[in-house]
């Protein structure tokens, strides 16, 4: 049975890991919290992959004062060896006593070996505090690691009648600059940005993260099956592009790896690119979150086929009517049961817009 206390310091160490939201790719994010005698004496979360673990930044921070302590960790302490050395085995060397885990980890080289290590040296240790909270802060991670795709988050900026353009393509600006600032911080803590060819044709976008101090960007990903994107896209420019396609046209290829962009040919029998296997292909290359910035034919193929995770819409108290172009072009339903269901995460005011959170329900 956890403690209030205990739940007091595991939030501490979920807002430790929060630090980490841009940064720790492909690695979870994840906090540490040292307490002994109801006194901190060490915290740290991770920052970057390759660098210290959270929990050794903590015991470094608390030294000898880690003996007898308790570590409060929001992800079960790694048992192998990778890029560092275990935290397992530098928590038993540091002899604390007991560890609180938010949750087991779902990397198949620990998945519950931490915590047996951790047992089987005396240590008392507990899991499962806060265990939603600290999902839903990886949930790229947990995604990639238990299905072996990324955490796929759809990014629509509508009309409040659900309409993200006018019939004619114009939809700049839909929303206000509050909600667009807002949208840097998304694209900042994703892996990579995926968008069709008709937006990079329509809106020779960019897909960077500007506006906001960051010191990685994402990768940048198109889904193009015909391969029509122009060698003079904005998005070329200064490498990081990843588009996939269906044709195998060994000219434009070659000319698109000479401006710095890779090409994936994933064809999926009628004329497309393969889906499925583009997300099992990111997820390969360490993604965990994928922000999808498209129109509705993309989000549209997204939601039929099951693919899409969540939805994350920006709500903006204007109409623009039925001939306007809809958030996701679906196929005719016959019956209700048909229907794509949804679940409520969050609902804020982001300057004069609202912002929706809404889950997949993908069953």
């Amino acid at each position: 049975m956890f403690s209030a206390q205990d739940s007091g310091w595991m939030a501490q160490a979920l807002h430790l890991a929060e630090r980490g939201l841009y940064t720790t790719s492909p690695n979870p994010r994840v906090g540490c919290v040292l307490v002994r005698k109801d006194d901190v004496v060490g915290e740290g979360w991770h920052e970057r992959s390759g660098e210290p673990h959270a929990e050794v930044l903590a015991l470094r921070e608390a030294g000898s004062k880690a003996h007898g302590a308790t570590a409060y960790v929001t992800l079960e302490p790694c048992s192998h060896h990778g890029r560092t050395p275990p935290c397992a085995d530098a928590l038993i060397a540091a002899g604390v006593a007991r560890v609180v885990a938010a949750v087991q980890d779902p990397n198949p080289e620990v998945a519950g070996a931490g915590i047996a290590k951790l047992r089987a040296a005396g240590i008392d240790v507990e899991c499962g505090l806060m265990e939603a909270a600290a999902r839903e802060l990886n949930a790229g991670f947990f995604a990639r690691m238990t299905r072996g795709t990324p955490w796929l988050r759809s990014k629509i900026a509508m009309s409040l009648d659900g309409r993200t353009a006018l019939s004619n393509g114009k939809s700049q600006w839909i929303t206000g600059e509050a909600a667009r600032l807002d949208v840097q911080h998304w694209r900042a803590r994703s892996c990579a940005v995926l968008t069709g060819i008709g937006t990079v044709l329509a809106d020779d976008a960019r897909l960077n993260v500007r506006d906001l101090a960051t010191e990685r960007q994402p990768l940048r990903v198109v889904l193009d099956s015909r391969l029509r994107i122009p060698l003079a896209a904005r998005m070329l420019k200064g490498g990081g592009v990843l588009i996939y396609t269906a044709v195998h046209d060994a000219g434009k290829i070659a000319a698109l790896e000479k401006v710095g962009a890779t090409v994936i040919v994933l064809p999926d029998g009628n004329g497309q690119v393969d889906m499925p296997a583009m997300l099992r292909d990111l997820a390969q290359r360490g993604c965990n979150e994928v922000l999808v910035e498209a129109g509705g034919a993309l989000n549209g193929a997204l939601l039929h086929a099951r693919l899409a995770d969540e939805l994350l819409l920006y709500v903006s108290p204007q109409l623009l009517g039925d001939k306007a172009r809809g958030l996701a072009q679906l196929e005719k339903l016959m019956s209700l049961n048909q229907r794509i269901n949804l679940k409520w995460q969050d609902v804020r005011q982001v300057g004069n817009d609202m912002r929706i959170t809404v889950k997949v329900e993908n069953v």
